[in-house]
């Protein structure tokens, strides 16, 4: 801590640098206080006691301890937002968050890129979980799964059919990744908590409708007008919506569940996803 300093006092009768000369008492000659002597308010005692005369410490705040009462602890309240992976920002501009990592086991259905299947499973690393990922194409995913995790081994490629138990908890969940073309075959894992399972659709296909209807939650990008009908009608979307499905940007995504809830989301990469997986795109 840095050493105090003090101005030098004023005196326009001697040379502007000297204190007047002292008298008999505890003033200065011209009846004035002196700095280094208590004022009068604080000779009197405290609400704790006599309050500590200068030059023994540093004095506190004067006012009354913030002092709350029983009566008025239910009013207390802690603002908490969303838990969860931060996948982009909504119309509003602010963050959109989505629980992939529940206590209870999730099916999730994105149709669209394996970039954007990606981006979601860094981000899920970032969240401490731990991504499996099943798939046709090993290759395209062995990149990502080398780089993230900063070393640490986040991040498993397995082949069709080749994924063992991952045996999630809740302090390891698990995200498994499932990107096997529109006809994915049945997946071998049994749902298990702290286990979610995100099946990457790159087009609708026979089987789409069954998936979306049986998914908890679907993540959509640009799809073609015919696709737009289908899904309008299975996720109960307002027409308006389901109009807007094709005209997406590639970074633009909708996501809906079956109740009919949707929402709107850009997914904005940052430079380190970027410089991994490179721009936004709608097909790989």
């Amino acid at each position: 801590m840095a050493s105090p300093t003090y101005q030098p006092r004023v005196n326009t009768s001697s040379d502007g640098w000297r204190n007047p000369p002292l008298s008999a008492g505890v003033s200065g000659g011209d009846g004035r206080r002196l700095s280094h002597q208590p004022r009068p308010e604080e000779e009197q005692s405290g609400p704790n006691g006599p309050k500590p005369r200068p030059g023994y410490g540093l004095r506190g705040p004067r006012r009354s301890p913030h002092v709350l009462t029983a009566e008025s602890l239910a009013a207390l309240t802690l603002p908490v937002g969303d838990d969860g992976v931060i996948i982009g920002i909504d119309p509003q501009n602010q963050p959109a968050v989505l629980s992939l990592l529940r206590p209870t086991p999730l099916e999730v259905v994105l149709v669209g890129s394996m970039w954007m299947a990606q981006v979601l499973a860094l981000r899920t690393v970032a969240t401490g979980a731990r991504v499996a990922v099943e798939t046709a194409r090993p290759p395209a995913w062995a990149q990502m799964a080398q780089n993230a995790g900063g070393g640490q081994q986040c991040v498993s490629v397995h082949d069709v059919r080749q994924i063992a138990p991952q045996g999630p908890s809740v302090s390891s969940p698990v995200l498994v990744v499932r990107d096997m073309g529109a006809r994915p075959p049945r997946n071998q894992l049994a749902p298990s908590p702290w286990q979610s399972v995100l099946t990457v659709l790159p087009f609708l296909g026979p089987r789409s409708p069954q998936m979306l209807s049986r998914a908890d939650l679907v993540g959509l990008q640009r799809l073609s007008p015919e696709e737009a009908e289908v899904v309008t009608r299975i996720m109960r979307l307002p027409e308006q919506v389901g109009a807007v499905l094709p005209t997406l940007s590639d970074n633009a995504m909708l996501w809906c569940r079956r109740d009919g809830g949707h929402q709107f989301v850009m997914t904005q990469p940052t430079e380190a996803e970027t410089n991994l997986l490179g721009g936004p795109r709608r097909m790989d």
